[in-house]
């Protein structure tokens, strides 16, 4: 199979009053079909937030933006351009071209107090990338949260869910 090249499609998802910014690798092949992130249905990101915040799970892409906004996260990925050499969205499976301009993000809103990633290879992406980044969020203070992906049966979910909330700092 020719791997050939993919674009991200979405735009980060941000507001004047984010203070938390997390970074994802690359949306999956279900976030491609569904058009928002995190889409995979046994993907446990709005749930694990939605747990932490005491919340309905939202479910719609309209309730997860009112929701982001209500609790000052941010969100995009860690990698802009790259190629999936199989068919599958697994991050062993990405080969990365070109990451996301983060910095230029955080130019622009200066509110962003943490920056998190949600898989060791967003965090390799940004450690590689902007290592010698001006802003102290992308490298010394980066924050790596357990993956909330099915794939990550490892972390049980109520361990993921005191873990980011322990991270993040919230409540």
């Amino acid at each position: 199979m020719k791997s050939e090249k993919l674009i991200h499609p979405f735009s980060p998802i941000i507001f004047d009053t984010s203070e938390i910014l997390i970074l994802g690798t690359f949306p999956s092949i279900k976030s491609f079909e569904n058009k928002f992130y995190y889409s995979h249905p046994q993907n446990q990101f709005w749930k694990i937030l939605a747990t932490i915040f005491n919340e309905k799970t939202p479910t719609t892409i309209k309730e997860k933006i009112d929701f982001l906004k209500k609790h000052k996260i941010a969100l995009w990925d860690s990698i802009c351009e790259c190629k999936r050499k199989e068919k599958n969205s697994k991050d062993s499976n990405l080969e990365i071209i070109k990451p996301c301009d983060i910095e230029n993000l955080l130019k622009k809103y200066p509110n962003i107090k943490k920056v998190a990633v949600t898989s060791r290879t967003a965090e390799k992406v940004i450690k590689k990338h902007f290592k010698n980044s001006q802003f102290s969020i992308l490298n010394s203070q980066l924050i790596y949260l357990p993956s909330p992906s099915p794939l990550n049966a490892r972390v049980k979910f109520a361990q993921k869910v005191e873990i980011w909330k322990k991270l993040l700092q919230l409540m």
